[in-house]
Parts: structure tokens; C-alpha cells; sequence
């Protein structure tokens, strides 16, 4: 076993927290830098089997992306160097070395049999360069100083190579910069000129308030803070010589963020999973660590180093790796229902970008402060407009609600960008079959709403076609065809609750579904699980032992059910029930109101809905008393 924690495969525990045993953090207490060097060791060891012969390949699974095994197989070879050149630059004796030296040199031959191949128009292998840029910039002295003249010279040219390549227009641009900026720094051939262009184009991706879109897709998600803020914050760290200006920006931008992204991690470490790439995990908490290692105090020094320590113990009890220790894909379990087309075995991997705190010295303040408490954290309702969220922490939990986002691109795009609220304790569920009447535990619309004109097919609200801010609300319009279209209002009423006012216009008779948090069902064989039940018109609730999800119709009185969700769809559990709402439309205008909760407890009786004023006003034009 790769983890110091002993277990048995056979004890009593629910199967999850067994598997937990396998992660390379289990046991690990993860609060000195000591400490995470050990997490990073143990993270390595179980790649060492896989190297190929010339050690530039890494070969973890059968597994597929949309892109070729080669370019796979080089992914898995880079990616754990983004933990692996912080551990090094950081002074510890790490003895295989020369592993990446051999891989950097046989990899980038075009004449060894273990070249990855030539860059293309909008391929895997440019971003992976941003790894090997990270070693040019971070640790030269131990991945570039031992490769000899030729092999500097095959590097260079291959390197170069993404001046001519396209890349897609959103953060890909930064691995051009990456690049760049390493070769300068190990004194070889680069482009000022291709920088500046890709750092002009970047400014136009900012929205304000620190928060950028995604290129022209317009993302709002964990690229945010794991790529754009996270490569701003290493070229201000690297090239403030040469675009102060940008670096300068880059700083700015990361202290204005920092005051809202902290709401986005639970007290206990967990974060608010929302968008693609969730395989990442624990790249949830990069941005920490990039401003640490920019010497960005973007909030207090004890602070930052709270959210980013607590955030990987909460990652160390998941079970992210398979029995040899290697990182599957998935997010709180191995799941490959979730992931996306450009997730290939090596792809999980990017989780060690948080890592990069190894680089600092032990005495650089990240690593002196004494690590704030949770109980430190600043809750309450924080507002984003230049982003379209709405965020609070509560206890045990962190929410968002967002209008959505279109994300058409992306597998399970509709629960990944279109569901009303996210939360870092309930996650939120994909579907694994078509959605039908008599089948809606395959849908998985948890914490969403789906419709139907016949009542035998079901579409999820998805492809959201206008989204933003409306009357101090987050809001965004759904509107899957012109017969009709679906705005929906959100925002939080008192503790544990958030509503949702949506107003329907349809040219058809309508089925309307509309759901709440999922929550685990591990236990529900004990008698006493079911007494936590109730369905019946307006409401439906679920309260566990762990957890409680509840909904309430305020406008009318669709029947409550509770769907027992097919297995492996939600993302924090394996097995899930979730509440929802059913009814019927005729065609016309109308105007429904939700009430929506969720608590990291058993509840008998909720707390009431508080519901805010300019809410209530809004119902009131709307006809609907709350």
C-alpha cells in the first residue's frame, strides 16, 4: 500500500472511506512543509512502474481522450512534474532527477523512438509545454543544466514550435507565455513579440472585480483561479522586468479575487465542485498556492495557508486513487460519468499544481504563520456581479447560485453550468441514460429543472442563452427552442434556503421537474432511514443521519417525490436521493416560486424561509404571494 495508514479491505466502513485508504495522502496530517514533501513523494511512487524504457512516457490505463496515445502518454509523463519541480526547487533530495532529464531529452528527439510527435494546430502536446516551462522557470539548475547541447538545441526548436501553432482563444494562450518566458530564462530563443501579443489578447478575456472569462467561450469556472490567475501570478513572479504593467495587473487582480474565492471552500476544506475539469480536485486550491509562491499576500498569511492546507485533508479522505496509489479520474470517487473528452489517464494529474508552495523556503511567511482556524472565516451572502454569482458559506457547507453559463462544448454540460445552485457538501449529479417518465433516477437533474411536451422525453435545462444580474438576483434564460423560454431568478432566503422564481412562457401543454440537492443514501437498509422521508403536494423532503434536502412549492401544487438516483451519478456519493417537484403546465405565461434547502445535518423541522423583500416584491408584480 502506497499510503502510511493501515486498513483492511474487509472492515465495517461504508466502501468509500475504505478505499480512502489507498489515496497518497491518507494518515498524512499535512501541516508542515515536511509534510507535503512526503504527500508528493508518496503521490510519485506508484508512477515509477509505468515509465517507459526511455522514460519519456507514462502508461497509467487503457483509458482514452480525444486525443492520440502519444500525446496521452507524454500528458501522464509532465503532469506530475507541476508537484514534482516545487519539491526539487525547494531543496529536497529528490533522486529521480535524471528521469525527467532523460524524458525531456528523448521526448522532444524527433529521431528516439519515444518522441512525442510534432505540435499541430490546437494539440494536447502545447499544453503540456506549460510543464515543462514550469521546470525551465522554476528548478533550470536540475532539469535543464544536466541535458546535454544537442538535446538543448532538439528542445528549443520543438519548444518554439507553439510561436506557430494556433491555440484555442482562452487560456491556452498562457502556455505560449510559459514557454517563453522559460526559454528566456535558461537563455535560448524566444519571442517577445508572441508574449506580448498573447498577454494583449488575455487583457481583453477581464471582466473586472478580478475575475476573468475564459476566452471567448466565456467560462466563468476553476480556470479562473487554476489557469488564468494561476499563470498571471507566475509571469508577474517571472517577467515584472519586461511587462511590468502586466505583472502589476496580475497582482491586483489576485488580491480583488481573493476576497470572494475564499467563500468558495467550506470550513472543512471542501470547495464549491462547478464546471469542467473537475478531475482536477484538489486544483480547486492552486490559486493559493500561486500567490503564496508570487509572495502575494492576497489575504493573511495564516489565512491563505488554512484554506489551502484544510482543503487537501479534506482531499486526503476521499478515495482519488486506485489500490496502486494512481489517481483516477473522477472527483470524490473514480466516476467516469463526469468527465470530459480530454480527460486521458495522466489528465487527474493537474491536481498537483497546488503544490507549488514547495518551492518556497521554510521560513517564507506562508510557511511561518500560524495556520488560522476555520472558525476564522467570513461568512454571509457575497455578491459577484461581474461574474453572475451568488455565494455563502454555512456551516459544513459553501453554495453558489448562478443563472448559468453556456457550456455546450463540454460532456454533462447541463448539470456542470445549468443547475440553479452548487454546493461543496451535496455536489451535483450527471446523467447516465436518456431522461424518461418512468426513469428519472437516470436523468439525475438534481438541484435543477427539466421539461417534457409529450411526457415521455425530457429535456434538462442546458444551453443557457442570456444569464447575468436582474434586480439584484442572478438570472439566466433557458430557451431550448421558440415555443419556449424559461427565466429563472435565484437567490438566498435565510439559513439554508435559496429560491428560485422562474417565469414560463410556452406555446405548449408543459411537464415541469424541478429538483434539490441529492444527498447519500449509504445506511438507508437501517429501519430508521426511511422515518426521514416525506413526499407529498408542495413539498418533499430527505433528512439523514448526515444530511438534510428539502423542497417547498410557494406558487402552487406540483406533487413532491423522492427519486432514488441511478448509482454513480453525483459526484460526492455514489448512491443519492434527491427531492423534486412535478407538475403540469398549459400553454401561456406563468410564474412559479421555489424554495430550496440544504444542511450538513439531520433536521426534523426546518428553519423558516426569509425570504428578502425585493424577492417578495417581484413574486407580488408576478401575481405569486410568498
Amino acid at each position: 500500500m502506497v499510503s502510511g495508514q493501515s486498513f483492511s479491505r474487509w472492515d465495517r466502513q461504508p466502501l468509500v472511506r475504505r478505499m480512502a485508504g489507498c489515496n497518497p495522502m491518507a494518515g498524512n496530517p499535512l501541516k508542515t512543509k515536511a509534510d507535503l514533501q512526503a504527500a508528493m513523494t508518496s503521490f510519485y511512487a506508484p508512477l515509477v512502474p509505468w515509465y517507459s524504457p526511455g522514460n519519456a512516457r507514462l502508461r497509467l490505463s487503457a483509458g482514452s481522450a480525444h486525443y492520440d496515445d502519444d500525446a496521452a502518454e507524454m500528458e501522464a509523463f509532465i503532469r506530475p512534474l507541476w508537484g514534482i519541480v516545487p519539491l526539487v526547487a525547494g531543496g529536497f533530495d529528490f533522486e529521480d532527477g535524471w528521469r525527467f532529464v532523460e524524458g525531456f531529452s528523448h521526448g522532444m528527439d524527433v529521431n528516439h523512438e519515444e518522441f512525442w510527435g510534432e505540435p499541430a494546430d490546437f494539440d494536447q502536446r502545447l499544453v503540456e509545454t506549460a510543464g515543462i516551462a514550469l521546470a525551465l522557470l522554476v528548478a533550470p539548475e536540475d532539469f535543464w543544466r544536466p541535458m546535454s547541447e544537442p538535446a538543448k538545441d532538439k528542445a528549443e526548436r520543438w519548444l518554439l514550435k507553439i510561436n506557430e501553432r494556433d491555440v484555442p482563444d482562452n487560456n491556452w494562450l498562457f502556455f505560449r507565455v510559459l514557454v517563453n518566458l522559460g526559454l528566456r530564462n535558461v537563455g535560448r530563443q524566444w519571442s517577445e513579440d508572441a508574449v506580448r501579443a498573447a498577454l494583449d489578447r488575455i487583457e481583453t478575456y477581464y471582466l473586472g472585480d478580478g475575475y476573468y472569462r475564459d476566452g471567448k467561450w466565456g467560462h466563468r469556472d476553476y480556470y479562473l483561479p487554476m489557469a488564468l490567475h494561476f499563470y498571471g501570478l507566475m509571469v508577474a513572479k517571472y517577467a515584472g522586468d519586461i511587462f511590468p504593467d502586466h505583472a502589476g495587473r496580475y497582482r491586483e487582480r489576485a488580491r480583488a479575487f481573493a476576497g470572494d474565492f475564499q467563500h468558495w471552500f467550506a470550513d472543512d476544506g471542501s470547495a464549491v465542485p462547478y464546471g469542467r475539469s473537475l478531475t482536477y480536485r484538489f486544483a480547486e486550491g492552486a490559486f493559493w498556492a500561486a500567490c503564496a509562491f508570487a509572495d502575494e499576500e492576497v489575504l493573511p498569511w495564516s489565512r491563505i495557508k488554512g484554506l489551502l492546507l484544510r482543503h487537501l485533508r479534506w482531499w486526503s479522505e476521499m478515495p482519488i486513487a486506485d489500490r496502486d496509489g494512481v489517481m483516477t479520474i473522477g472527483y470524490a470517487y473514480p466516476n467516469l460519468l463526469m468527465s470530459e473528452s480530454y480527460n486521458a489517464p495522466g489528465s487527474p494529474y493537474w491536481a498537483l499544481k497546488t503544490f507549488l508552495v514547495l518551492a518556497l523556503d521554510e521560513d517564507h511567511p506562508f510557511w511561518a504563520a500560524e495556520e488560522e482556524p476555520p472558525e476564522a472565516l467570513p461568512g454571509g451572502r457575497v455578491f459577484s456581479p461581474a461574474a453572475g454569482f451568488i455565494l455563502r458559506r454555512g456551516p459544513g457547507d459553501a453554495v453558489m447560485l448562478t443563472g448559468g453559463q453556456d457550456g455546450r462544448e463540454h460532456r454533462a454540460h447541463d448539470a456542470k453550468y445549468a443547475r440553479f445552485a452548487y454546493s461543496s457538501a451535496f455536489g451535483f449529479s450527471v446523467k447516465c441514460d436518456v431522461t424518461l417518465p418512468d426513469h428519472p433516477d437516470r436523468s439525475a437533474v438534481d438541484c435543477g429543472l427539466s421539461i417534457s411536451r409529450d411526457g415521455l422525453n425530457y429535456i434538462p435545462r442546458a444551453v443557457i442563452t442570456e444569464e447575468g444580474v436582474d434586480r439584484g438576483m442572478v438570472w439566466g434564460a433557458w430557451q431550448p427552442d421558440d415555443r419556449l423560454r424559461i427565466d429563472s431568478w435565484l437567490d438566498f432566503a435565510g439559513e439554508g434556503w435559496h429560491i428560485r422564481l422562474h417565469r414560463i412562457r410556452t406555446e405548449d401543454r408543459l411537464f415541469v421537474s424541478e429538483s434539490g440537492f441529492a444527498v447519500d443514501r449509504t445506511g438507508e437498509r437501517d429501519p430508521a432511514f426511511a422515518g426521514g422521508l416525506s413526499a407529498s403536494a408542495g413539498q418533499a423532503s430527505i433528512a439523514t443521519p448526515t444530511h438534510t434536502s428539502a423542497l417547498a412549492d410557494l406558487s402552487g401544487a406540483r406533487e413532491g417525490e423522492i427519486i432514488r438516483a441511478a448509482p454513480n451519478t453525483n459526484i460526492r456519493f455514489p448512491r443519492t436521493l434527491y427531492p423534486r417537484l412535478f407538475g403540469e403546465l398549459p400553454a401561456g405565461e406563468h410564474f412559479i416560486a421555489t424554495a430550496a434547502f440544504g444542511a450538513t445535518r439531520h433536521l426534523k423541522t426546518l428553519p423558516p424561509v426569509d425570504v428578502p423583500e425585493m424577492v417578495r416584491a417581484f413574486c407580488a408584480e408576478n401575481g405569486v404571494t410568498v
